[in-house]
């Protein structure tokens, strides 16, 4: 078979720019790249892409969905988690500095545990890109809690709690459906009940733990200026029980307007400890339910992973989650390495070498290439398990630089199981609402700190438990950073983010799917983002065009209505127009006011597609 013919420089350097900063290039670094004939253009153009803290951002959001990443605890409460977003930098900061994968994960299992001696908090993130090292746990704090449960024993550690530590383990870490076997012994593949509570003692002592990053004398002053608050709330409470409904409405607003003044939650580090004294002891549940404990189990690997020589641990073992992370970083492990490897394939091709990316077990998607997932496996191992090795090897072959031609082999090879082309892809959620940003000169690139808070429509803010809980950004620059940097509030997803299939943040999401529906087309030709970009993106071509103020008068055909189509297309398409395209912008430009012709080419196919 032959490969489909390598893609243009201009389509290649757009898709390696979104790949690896999910981004679009701006038209000067495109014609910058197609001019330079140099054998080393492709390489010092990737080299360029990995050390930009923009890699760091992309990447991040993909180990976010992997995980579950959310700041709040879901269900009908859905409490805010103060700090989770230190989580965030945390693994921004961990992919720009290509902090090696096994690293990387000991840290989050474990990296409590390792700061035991007496370690004083790595410095606290400011905004600046840098991020305590504690943050690395608040893994253990993603998954949705419910805090209302009517047995608390239940409900906080124990068995959901539990669960979803244990079940994170096998979805992200090993690629594995663990989490079927919590009831019963696994129906399709080789691991049993008594396997799965044996991962879950690693987790007995765990318990929340969050870090004040503040002095005593600040945490002193918070406690007295909350106490003295939270009892004339109290206070006002206790009145409203007896009042009548109109002094209970009266009492209810006095109430909200003294929370308003409740002061802000000290800075926190969500993080855990290990807590011997209330270890939970871990038994095999039957049918998973908490009362009906079987047999006790100590922390141990599955057995289909180990020899069967290898004894459990002791219930009590000191750093239990430490052995836990030597054993899946251990360079021997059947599947660490093939699982991230495979991820990162997935990412560049759109599908992996092992398209279930969270199931390698016996009835998982079997490898279209196994030799090459066990090589590519091997490579990362051998480059000290660091990433951006793996990057510049895949975006630099000849694979990657295919076309999507699919005039050839479609009708043997459908799927493109065979890579004999390149796959095109429309852009994430978070992608689209990025480069709208981009395009249109409004994205604001700092970088870290506190999540923002964007409008949304107040019918959706008013279904929350608390509306107070949705408390916008006052600044409104701070609504133009990048997605990644929104709140990520399990109970209100915001709307533009979820016609484009943003994934549901209650589990976790190893590949992004595709729809196509009605409201993805209302949102970018209706929707308030779209429309208000779409008018920025019109500043921004008179600025850089010379165009008069906005109106069909105004924009006459000629030399200057071409500028405008002609930059118009290559900041949102990455190329020049065709004559076709030409001939008709100018004629809408002729009748349609600027805006609408810049929303016009922000609902073209090639803005949201990358070839």
């Amino acid at each position: 078979w032959r490969p489909a013919p390598p893609v243009s420089p201009a389509e290649w350097v757009r898709r390696v720019t979104y790949d690896l900063t999910g981004l679009p290039p701006t038209p000067e670094e495109v014609a910058a790249f197609t001019r330079d004939a140099a054998p080393d253009a492709r390489e010092r153009l990737v080299e360029r892409l990995l050390a930009s803290p923009r890699y760091g951002e992309r990447f991040a959001q993909l180990w976010l969905d992997l995980v579950r990443y959310a700041e709040t605890e879901g269900f009908e409460y859905d409490r805010l988690v103060p700090g989770a977003w230190r989580y965030r930098d945390y693994v921004i900061e961990a992919f720009n500095r290509d902090r090696p994968y096994d690293q990387f994960l000991t840290e989050q299992l474990a990296g409590d545990e390792l700061m035991e001696g007496g370690d004083k908090p790595a410095e606290v993130g400011d905004g600046g890109g840098k991020a305590p090292r504690q943050a690395a746990t608040i893994l253990h704090r993603l998954g949705p809690v419910r805090r209302n449960a009517g047995n608390p024993e239940i409900a906080l550690s124990r068995n959901e709690v539990l669960t979803e530590r244990t079940n994170i383990v096998g979805d992200a870490f090993l690629g594995l459906t663990i989490g079927c076997a919590r009831c019963h012994n696994h129906k399709l593949e080789p691991i049993s009940q008594r396997d799965y509570y044996r991962l879950q003692a690693y987790f007995a002592a765990t318990e929340e733990h969050d870090i004040v990053l503040a002095s005593d004398e600040q945490q002193r002053k918070w406690r007295r200026t909350t106490e003295r608050i939270q009892g004339q709330i109290k206070q006002l409470q206790e009145q409203a029980k007896t009042a009548t409904l109109d002094e209970q409405a009266r009492l209810r607003r006095e109430v909200e307007q003294i929370e308003a003044t409740l002061p802000e939650p000290l800075p926190t580090i969500p993080a855990i400890q290990n807590v011997p004294s209330t270890r939970t002891p871990i038994h095999v549940l039957r049918r998973g339910v908490w009362e009906l404990k079987g047999p006790a189990v100590g922390p141990r690997p599955p057995d289909v992973l180990v020899a069967p020589s290898v004894p459990e641990l002791p219930a009590d073992a000191e750093s239990p989650r430490s052995h836990l992370a030597r054993w899946l970083t251990d360079r021997r492990h059947p599947l660490t390495a093939r699982v991230m490897v495979n991820r990162l394939w997935q990412h560049h091709f759109g599908q992996g070498l092992v398209r279930t990316a969270n199931d390698f077990g016996t009835h998982g998607d079997v490898p279209s290439h196994p030799e090459l997932l066990d090589w590519l496996a091997a490579q990362l191992v051998r480059h000290d398990w660091q990433l951006k090795p793996l990057h510049r090897l895949i975006v630099l072959s000849s694979t990657y630089a295919q076309s999507s031609d699919a005039s050839t082999h479609v009708a043997d090879d459908p799927e493109n199981r065979l890579l004999w082309r390149f796959d095109r892809r429309r852009l994430s959620a978070d992608e689209i609402r990025d480069a709208l940003l981009a395009v249109s000169d409004e994205l604001n690139l700092r970088m870290g700190g506190p999540s923002v808070l964007v409008p949304v429509d107040e019918e959706l803010v008013g279904l929350l438990y608390k509306p107070s809980q949705w408390q916008v950004t006052a600044d409104p620059y701070e609504h133009r950073r990048r997605t990644v940097y929104l709140l990520a509030k399990r109970n209100l997803r915001l709307p533009f983010l979820e016609a484009f299939d943003s994934p549901a943040l209650q589990t976790s999401c190893p590949r992004r799917e595709t729809s196509t529906h009605a409201p993805q087309a209302l949102e970018l030709l209706n929707g308030p983002l779209a429309n208000e970009l779409a008018r920025c993106l019109a500043d921004r071509l008179r600025r850089e065009t010379g165009e008069p103020a906005d109106g069909p008068s105004n924009t006459q055909a000629g030399e200057r209505a071409e500028r405008i189509v002609e930059r118009a297309f290559q900041l949102t398409q990455g190329r020049s127009p065709s004559g076709d395209e030409l001939r008709l912008s100018l004629e809408f430009l002729a009748h349609q006011p600027l805006s609408e012709f810049a929303l016009a080419v922000l609902n073209l196919n090639g803005f949201v597609y990358v070839p």
